[in-house]
């Protein structure tokens, strides 16, 4: 592994131990950038997969904050109910429910009726994922072997890799379903007509090279929650990335309830990110600048516009999960300047 320091020479980690191309290169009080200095102790201790655990030291800065924070433009508010979403379409086997629009993603709760099946598809050079909440789906992605998800399964697709759906038994199936905004689908022609185009939008057949993205071992294509973690005899408590890459982070984080913080814990903001999260089992208090203390529930979608100080934490009496979504992997965190850089 290779660091550089403001001097532009090298360091490396071989065997624990830090070398310098030129020179010497030490931890302790070295002449480095903060980032470098955290990913040289990660070194030392065993890699930088332990960075975030690693990095003690709490810098400060004036971080920019609006006078008035961004707000809630619809369909984005900061909590919807599935019960009450359920309710809305309660007389419809196939709807849909736009729940997130912002300039990164697009996020909706998808119901389709038994037997009903999408057209196979792809997205150029976005990663899509879904949480089946209820029902069966038959996934048949490229690359993998089809499989059967319910409730609990969190699926994800890399870009440019074709995939389709299937309602299979007799219930209709739900699913929420994160998009990047502007991704626009394209269809594969083994499949024969061409798609119907939309509004300002016609589909031209083209020829391309790149491959489909592969999955990794942070990037799997589903995990089972409800076998990996709800019924699961150790019962664990995790903090685990589902999706990690260049433009997108959702991390699984899951513990058991707790009581709830004070309200001069304001818990921290992003300058230039919203946040949401997608609750899978329990409950979780969140405050959220502007807003009173409010629980949500299991199915329910939290919203955190930019700018906005917000916290989240376990509620007390059960396991509780939540999926944390946001642009940007190891995005900053603005915590208050008392806070010491934590919640």
């Amino acid at each position: 592994m290779l660091y550089v320091r403001p001097d532009k020479r090298k360091c490396s980690a071989q065997h624990g131990v830090l070398k310098a191309t030129s020179g010497q290169c030490r931890f302790k009080g070295m002449s480095m950038y903060p980032i470098a200095r955290i990913a040289c102790a990660a070194a030392l201790f065993g890699g930088l997969v332990a960075m975030p655990a690693l990095a003690q030291e709490v810098f400060y800065a004036w971080a920019p904050k609006p006078t008035v924070p961004e707000g809630w433009k619809a369909p984005n508010k900061p909590v919807w109910r599935l019960s009450e979403i359920l309710i809305a379409h309660q007389k419809q086997k196939s709807w849909v429910q736009p729940i997130v629009r912002d300039k990164d993603y697009a996020a909706d709760y998808i119901q389709m009726a038994p037997g009903e099946k999408t057209r196979t598809k792809f997205y150029a050079d976005d990663r899509t994922f879904l949480v089946v909440w209820s029902g069966q789906i038959r996934f048949s992605i490229q690359g993998q072997q089809p499989f059967v998800a319910g409730k609990g399964f969190l699926v994800q697709v890399p870009y440019r890799t074709a995939f389709s759906m299937e309602t299979v038994g007799d219930e209709p199936a739900l699913r929420f379903e994160v998009r990047r905004t502007g991704a626009e689908a394209y269809y594969t022609v083994a499949e024969g007509e061409t798609p119907p185009g939309g509004i300002g939008l016609t589909f031209t057949k083209v020829s391309y090279r790149l491959p489909p993205d592969p999955y990794t071992a942070i990037n799997v294509t589903y995990v089972d929650f409800l076998k990996d973690y709800v019924n699961n005899p150790a019962n664990p408590r995790i903090v685990k990335p589902f999706i990690h890459d260049d433009l997108n982070w959702v991390n699984i984080i899951r513990g058991r309830g707790t009581p709830t913080p004070p309200p001069t814990n304001l818990g921290h903001f992003h300058t230039n990110l919203s946040e949401f999260w997608f609750i899978p089992e329990g409950k979780i208090d969140f405050l959220i600048e502007g807003r009173k203390l409010f629980t949500a529930d299991a199915g329910d979608v939290v919203y955190a516009p930019s700018g906005r100080w917000h916290r989240a934490s376990f509620a007390e009496g059960q396991m509780d999960t939540r999926l944390a979504i946001i642009a940007r992997p190891r995005n900053m965190h603005n915590y208050t300047a008392d806070a010491g850089a934590s919640q």
